[in-house]
């Protein structure tokens, strides 16, 4: 009796290069549309778009996948989301054209820093020509003022944020983005009129509340939500043209419950510039958004003593 050949296996191995090829065109269709990612339960979509760009390490899983399979459908599918990822991040790869009209370095200093004068140090070694801080507490404060002034002797500080700038600042008031429920000492919000040469900008310092991520609420982000939509409110009212918006916005420019925001600003230009967490950053958190200008590029800049990395921006008016 002839033995017959085992269609069992090769069926098999067809079943599973063809989930396989389902797997990526899921990977692809999440990259390009995260947005048909429900908000419920826990935010998952807002939590998916935070991390949106490691969703591009499932493409060698996948093909690796689909080699072990030797399946070829597999294979091709496997270009899907690499088009995909390239399409949506890929041009963030590119290091962006030459400077702009000002350089600027936003940073969450962190107010548990144990070295608040050499993260001062740090950032007025910096060529910016404005520098935005947060978490800034009163002890830290005279460590800052004495290490930016000489360089930049124009500067502003509402609650926990403060601006140091080398031009001439006017119109300081604090920016009123309290969630519901909070206490009017929770300030994390300031305007300024830079007057550079290149004309009358109004520049924002925020800082947005945290958000919480766990395994049975997923990610709490309705305070950072609301302070976000109040923001928003503050930036459509400004009477300048020119804006220049800096800070800890608590998540990445792919998150939907940043949209009120990012939705009156100008894209930002290429540059991955992950700032969170410092020892291993995994998204960039901190923000540089510029209306009626282009921020052109943006990049990280080495470690203090904050959980956050420094992040610099080339700004063309």
């Amino acid at each position: 009796m002839t033995k017959k050949p085992d269609g069992r296996a090769a069926g098999w191995c067809g079943k599973r290069g063809r989930v396989t090829a389902v797997l990526c065109l899921l990977v692809a269709v999440l990259l390009v549309f995260p947005g048909l990612v429900p908000q419920t339960p826990g935010r998952v979509g807002s939590l998916l778009e935070t991390f949106l760009p490691w969703l591009g390490l499932a493409v060698p899983v996948l093909l690796t996948a689909a080699l072990l399979r030797r399946s070829p459908l597999a294979t091709a599918a496997v270009l899907l989301p690499a088009a995909a990822w390239c399409g949506v991040f890929g041009g963030l790869l590119f290091s962006g054209g030459a400077a702009g009209d000002l350089m600027v370095v936003q940073h969450n200093i962190s107010d548990v820093n144990p070295d608040p004068a050499a993260t001062a140090r740090a950032l007025s070694g910096t060529d910016a020509d404005l520098i935005a801080v947060e978490e800034l507490t009163a002890p830290a404060l005279p460590a800052f003022a004495a290490a930016l002034a000489a360089d930049r002797p124009h500067h502003a500080t509402k609650g926990t944020v403060g601006l140091w700038s080398k031009y001439p600042l006017s119109g300081v008031r604090p920016v009123d983005i309290r969630p519901k429920g909070v206490g009017e000492g929770w300030n994390r919000g300031l305007r300024a009129a830079v007057r550079t040469p290149h004309g009358e900008i109004a520049v924002y310092v925020v800082h947005l509340p945290s958000v919480r991520i766990g395994p049975a609420t997923g990610l709490s982000s309705g305070r950072r939500d609301e302070s976000a939509g109040l923001l928003a409110e503050a930036l459509a009212a400004e009477p300048l043209d020119r804006v220049i918006l800096l800070g800890d916005l608590n998540s990445t420019l792919d998150d939907r419950g940043l949209e009120p925001v990012t939705s009156l600003m100008n894209p930002t230009g290429p540059g991955f510039a992950f700032s969170w967490p410092a020892k291993f950053p995994v998204a960039r958190i901190d923000q540089v958004l510029a209306r009626s200008a282009t921020v052109t590029r943006v990049r990280s800049l080495p470690a203090t003593g904050s959980d956050h990395l420094p992040v610099a921006a080339d700004i063309t008016l």
